[in-house]
């Protein structure tokens, strides 16, 4: 690639950030590739073994914080956010009905990867029919890369108390995607104050008491591991803190008084799809594996897979307020499902005796 002058990299910058707000996105940064200190916070925090059976997290050596060895000749990440929350969502009223099932609220509608990814593809496109053929890889949470640690230093934030990405005007509710790219491109100033406080409202509200310390979150007692990643057994001690939340948890961000600046998303695709946002627990208990699989088509639920749908709704179930209904529910359902489940299922049933 020829060189390109000073004035030429300022001007792609500009329209670097018109090109992101047309695609759809409400924040661009750019940033180097030094992530030095993050590197050391991650081998701590892998050596504690806080990230369970979550083995992709130690895989692929350093690459995770050096970004230069996922594509070689990256010498800056673009860094955008998007934000999911969708108009006229119920979210206190939701959770605190536990008859009701919670889905966090980012997994409602479509899948995010696919829509943001390509909106990034089509960013990076731009970028490189403008400086002579560049090269440039799109991310969203879909390599290793610490995508929250390069949008802060790409100014999009700071990483809060609960280890979520906090941005002053608009909270935490939106997605990360970013661009490894060989283009010299100015760099952005990075957000280096904390402004959490002496607050510790997100660590606090924290349902399984998931937090370590401040910044530090052992992913072994949070709802969203149990509910998503675990596939095995949800250990015992933790299934009553998890109410009746079966994928995710919204807890330290419904905690957070940042979120009271979060915007509702213009994306009709994060529209929540089959009423899930007011879904029933007894409702959702009787899909059988066909309906779950046709209703969470392009659905980061479907990632969750069927037996694991089962095994959180019959915890959930188990919180539940008594009922014949549930009761029930959990008999007829016992003798056609796993293990695994079935275990789940008598947990549930010995909390309603």
């Amino acid at each position: 690639m020829p060189p390109i002058d000073e004035h030429a990299m300022l001007t792609l910058r500009q329209q670097l950030t018109d090109w992101a707000h047309e695609l759809g996105f409400q924040q661009i940064g750019v940033t180097d590739i030094d992530l030095a200190d993050h590197e050391i916070l991650l081998k701590r925090w892998l050596a504690a073994g806080y990230h369970g059976d979550m083995h992709y997290m130690a895989d692929h050596g350093n690459m995770r914080s050096r970004p230069d060895e996922l594509l070689p000749g990256t010498i800056r990440v673009i860094s955008v956010r998007m934000d999911y929350l969708a108009p006229n969502v119920e979210i206190i009223g939701q959770l605190s009905n536990k008859e009701n099932a919670y889905i966090s609220r980012y997994a409602l509608g479509r899948d995010y990867h696919k829509l943001v990814r390509k909106r990034l593809t089509e960013l990076g496109k731009r970028l490189q029919q403008a400086s002579d053929n560049m090269g440039f890889r799109a991310f969203v949470d879909s390599a290793p890369v610490l995508e929250r640690a390069l949008a802060n230093k790409a100014g999009l934030g700071w990483i809060g108390k609960n280890t979520m990405l906090i941005n002053r005007k608009a909270g935490s509710y939106f997605f990360l995607g970013e661009l490894l790219t060989d283009l010299p491109l100015p760099i952005d100033a990075p957000e280096t104050k904390d402004h959490c406080g002496r607050c510790r409202a997100c660590l606090d509200i924290c349902p399984t008491q998931a937090f370590v310390d401040e910044h530090i979150l052992d992913a072994r007692r949070c709802i969203s591991y149990l509910t998503i990643e675990l596939k095995g057994a949800i250990p015992q001690d933790l299934r009553k803190g998890m109410g009746n939340r079966i994928f995710g948890c919204d807890d330290c961000q419904l905690g957070c008084p940042w979120n009271r600046f979060s915007q509702v998303s213009q994306e009709d695709d994060f529209t929540p799809r089959h009423r899930l946002d007011k879904a029933r627990l007894l409702d959702l208990f009787h899909w059988d594996e066909a309906t779950f699989l046709v209703r969470t088509e392009g659905m980061p639920i479907r990632r969750t897979g069927y037996e694991n749908w089962l095994r959180n709704i019959a915890v959930a179930l188990g919180n539940a307020p008594h009922s014949i209904d549930v009761i029930e529910a959990l008999r007829n359902k016992r003798e056609h499902v796993s293990e695994l489940v079935q275990e789940h299922i008598d947990w549930a049933l010995a909390q309603h005796e």
